[in-house]
C-alpha cells in the first residue's frame, strides 16, 4: 500500500484539485456575462472559496427562483460521437427552458460533474475530455449572457457508468439555473383560446428519449454500436446539441430589451410555451394546459423529424404514438401565439437562427380528446 491510499483507490485528489482549479478560472471569466448578476468573489484567491451574488437592473417585482436538469442518458451518445463539446448544450437547454417556458428569465448556473475518473494524468485522453466538456460550458456561457456561478466535480469509479465499459469518459453532468420571475408576467397558459396558433421551434435529440435510441443504435449496429464505424455518423447525428431558444423567447416576452423604465413590455404576446421532452405532447401540453380549460390541440403539419430520428424509430420498431410519447418528433418547444402575430415571430425567430413554422391551432375539445397529431413518422393519427 503507498501513502497516496485514496489514489490507489480511485480518487486522485491531486488531479481533481488542479481541474477544480481549471474550473473555477473558467466560472470567474463568466462573471461579468450578465448586466443582471453582480457576483461578488469572496474566496481571496482560493479556488474553493466562497462566491456570491446580487441582482440588479430589473423590474420590480421579480422573484427568484431555481431549477435542476442533468442531460441524461445522452452522455453514451455523446461521448461514442468523439465530441463531448456539445454536451453544454444539452445541460443549458434543459435548465434553461424550464424557467424560460414561464415567461421567466435565466440568468444563470452552478453546476455538478460526476465521472468514474478524470483520467491518469494531465496528459491523459479522459482528462482532456473534461476539459473540453468545460470548455463547452464557457463557450455557450459567453455566447447568451449566462453566470456559471461555481460548480463540484466528483470521481465515483464505478458509480458512473456508460453502455462502454472502455469508454475514455464516463459522467453524468447536472445543473442548477437560477433566473427571476416578474409576477404579472408569468405565462401560465391561461390565455389559451379557440383559433391561437401554435408555431413549433425545430430540433433533433434534446435530452430525452435516448435510452431508446441508445436500444435503436443496438439493435442496428450491435450491442457494442459505440465501437462499430459504421454506426458512427448516425452516433454523431443523434449527438447532436440542443438548439438554444432561451434568449429568443426572453426577448419576445420583453425580457432584453428592458429600458430605462424597466417595464416589461412583450414584443409579442405568448400565450404558452411548452418544452417538448419525452412524453410532453400528452402531459404538459393536453392534460397539464388544455384539458382544465376545455381546448384541444389539432397538429397538422408539425415538423418531418430528423433523419436519425425515423431511422431510430424504424430500428426499434416504434409506431408514430410510440415515437411522440418517447420523442419531441423534430420541434424542441412549442409556442401559442394569436394569428395576428404568426408572421412577425416567424420573422423574428428567423433572425435569431431558429427554424420555425406555423404547425397547428388551438380548438375547443372534442369529446375526450386534447391534442391529435397528424404523424410524420407514419402518417398515422395520434390522440390523447
Amino acid at each position: 500500500m503507498t501513502n497516496n491510499a485514496y489514489k490507489d483507490d480511485g480518487v486522485d485528489m491531486d488531479l481533481g484539485d488542479r481541474f477544480s482549479k481549471y474550473c473555477a478560472g473558467i466560472c470567474q471569466s463568466t462573471y461579468g456575462n450578465s448586466r443582471h448578476v453582480q457576483v461578488y468573489d469572496l474566496s481571496k484567491g482560493n479556488f474553493r472559496g466562497p462566491r456570491g451574488f446580487t441582482l440588479k437592473d430589473l423590474p420590480e417585482g421579480v422573484l427568484m427562483t431555481l431549477t435542476t436538469d442533468g442531460i441524461g442518458t445522452k452522455c453514451t451518445v455523446i461521448v461514442a460521437s468523439g465530441d463531448v463539446k456539445t454536451s453544454a448544450s444539452n445541460l443549458i437547454a434543459m435548465g434553461a427552458m424550464d424557467i424560460t417556458r414561464y415567461g421567466g428569465f435565466p440568468l444563470g448556473l452552478t453546476n455538478i460533474l460526476d465521472v468514474a475518473s478524470l483520467g491518469a494524468d494531465l496528459n491523459s485522453e479522459t482528462y482532456r475530455l473534461c476539459v473540453d466538456l468545460m470548455n463547452g460550458l464557457r463557450s455557450l456561457a459567453n455566447q447568451y449572457g449566462y453566470v456559471v456561478l461555481h460548480g463540484e466535480t466528483a470521481e465515483l469509479g464505478v458509480c458512473v457508468g456508460s453502455d462502454d465499459h472502455n469508454a475514455l469518459l464516463k459522467y453524468n453532468w447536472g445543473a442548477t439555473m437560477f433566473g427571476v420571475y416578474h409576477l404579472g408576467k408569468m405565462i401560465h397558459g391561461d390565455t389559451l383560446r379557440p383559433g391561437q396558433v401554435i408555431i413549433a421551434l425545430r430540433d433533433g435529440f434534446r435530452s430525452n428519449g435516448l435510452s431508446s435510441v441508445r436500444k435503436a443504435l443496438a439493435l442496428r449496429y450491435g450491442p457494442e454500436w459505440y465501437r462499430n464505424p459504421e454506426a458512427l455518423p448516425d452516433i454523431i447525428a443523434a449527438a447532436t446539441g440542443s438548439v438554444q431558444y432561451d434568449r429568443f423567447l426572453n426577448a419576445m416576452h420583453g425580457w432584453t430589451k428592458l429600458g430605462l423604465s424597466q417595464k416589461l413590455t412583450p414584443v409579442i404576446k405568448m400565450h404558452l410555451i411548452v418544452h417538448l421532452s419525452g412524453g410532453a405532447f400528452k402531459s404538459k401540453l393536453g392534460e397539464d394546459m388544455l384539458e382544465p380549460q376545455g381546448l384541444m390541440a389539432e397538429f397538422d403539419d408539425l415538423f418531418d423529424p430528423p433523419k436519425i430520428m425515423s431511422d431510430c424509430a424504424t430500428w426499434r420498431g416504434l409506431s408514430g404514438e410510440a415515437c411522440y410519447n418517447s420523442w419531441n418528433g423534430g420541434q424542441g418547444a412549442l409556442v401559442v401565439v394569436d394569428h395576428c402575430d404568426v408572421g412577425r415571430f416567424l420573422e423574428e425567430a428567423g433572425r435569431a437562427g431558429i427554424e420555425a413554422k406555423s404547425a397547428g391551432v388551438i380548438k375547443k375539445k372534442e369529446g375526450d380528446v386534447t391534442v391529435r397529431i397528424v404523424s410524420k413518422f407514419d402518417e398515422s393519427i395520434v390522440t390523447y
